[in-house]
């Protein structure tokens, strides 16, 4: 058994991180880090008899091999360097950093300090995204020109939340993350970003991919009709996802891999995607949504038994995006990269 710990017990680590490592096979969910008596409350009616911490070093002391951290994104760089320093293997929950420069501060101290470090990119294993890769391997759209990915809400009067750190780090985080993963790196980004406050409320985003692929990524923290999650163009058709993946509202709601089994991440066909053909569409039934392997396979790269799941390095690839597009939108021009 691996003895992971969590720093940070608010809603991202009580609601996607907790369920995730108390059900995950060769885990042993180590405690949590968190001064707060609330939280400490929170945990011990979640989690019976798991223990608190008031500090990394205290997790480490009481033989954690490693750390999630879920807590706000202008301290994931600081809580992993300490982490690092103190040995404990490191996942990072996104924004992995507030830009590529600090993001590489941490991925060189763990490469100097022989400690593993990952970054918890959960959407890799979304099902819409599985099934695009799915498609992709198979051909089953001919030969693909366009990508469009969004994540867009409608929050109301709902300000953003600052602990994302705003929308383009919040969500762009994932969504850039998902275009590099599936098209490779990027040759140059066109940015724009909206907002009326100091975080940004909305982002558009047009990556231009060295392999020859276009990318439109798009964030909205407050629309009205949101855009649908993929739309993937190719020359004998393209594939259209309306809704979201159901891993976070069944989390929210109360189900864990432990509770569904091998129900956790399937998709209803009312939530399937389809294959549309001018006037023709037909379902393409979904493959399983998977955010329960990343903790486990996490967990056998401590042991030295398999690579960490997503490679730092990824996420500074992306940060370096979300700088390109930060820089395009300020100065109004395509940023080469």
């Amino acid at each position: 058994m691996t003895r992971i710990g969590l720093a940070g017990y608010g809603f991202g680590g009580r609601i996607f991180h907790a369920p995730l490592l108390a059900s995950a096979p060769g885990v042993e969910f180590a405690g949590v880090v968190t001064r707060s008596e609330q939280r400490r409350a929170e945990l011990e009616q979640d989690h019976p008899g798991t223990p608190a911490f008031e500090s990394l070093a205290a997790l480490q002391a009481a033989g954690a091999d490693a750390v999630a951290i879920s807590t706000p994104a202008d301290t994931h760089i600081p809580l992993a360097l300490e982490a690092i320093a103190l040995g404990l293997a490191v996942v990072s929950d996104k924004p992995f950093a507030l830009d590529a420069a600090q993001a590489r501060t941490a991925v060189d101290a763990a490469a100097a300090a022989g400690v593993l470090l990952s970054v918890y990119q959960n959407r890799r294993w979304d099902s819409d995204l599985l099934t695009v890769k799915r498609l992709l391997r198979e051909g089953a759209l001919g030969e693909v020109t366009l990508f469009e990915s969004a994540f867009e809400r409608f929050a109301g009067d709902e300000p953003v939340p600052a602990a994302g750190g705003g929308i383009l780090r919040d969500f762009g985080s994932h969504l850039i993350d998902q275009a590099l993963h599936l098209f490779g790196p990027v040759a140059s980004v066109y940015g724009e970003v909206g907002g009326g406050g100091p975080l940004e409320e909305r982002f558009f985003a047009v990556l231009e991919h060295r392999g020859g692929m276009t990318s439109h990524i798009s964030g909205d923290w407050c629309q009205g009709a949101p855009a649908p999650r993929f739309r993937v163009r190719g020359s004998a058709g393209s594939y259209v996802v309306e809704g979201m993946d159901g891993q976070e509202p069944a989390l929210i709601a109360g189900r864990t891999p432990a509770t569904e089994g091998d129900a956790w991440g399937t998709e209803p066909p009312e939530r399937w995607g389809r294959l549309q053909r001018g006037d023709a569409s037909e379902p393409v039934p979904s493959e399983r949504g998977r955010w329960d392997t990343y903790y486990p396979a996490f967990a056998a790269a401590v042991r030295g038994e398999a690579p960490v799941p997503v490679d730092p390095a990824d996420a500074v690839a992306a940060l370096t995006v979300i700088d390109a597009i930060r820089a395009s939108a300020a100065q109004g021009r395509t940023i080469g990269l």
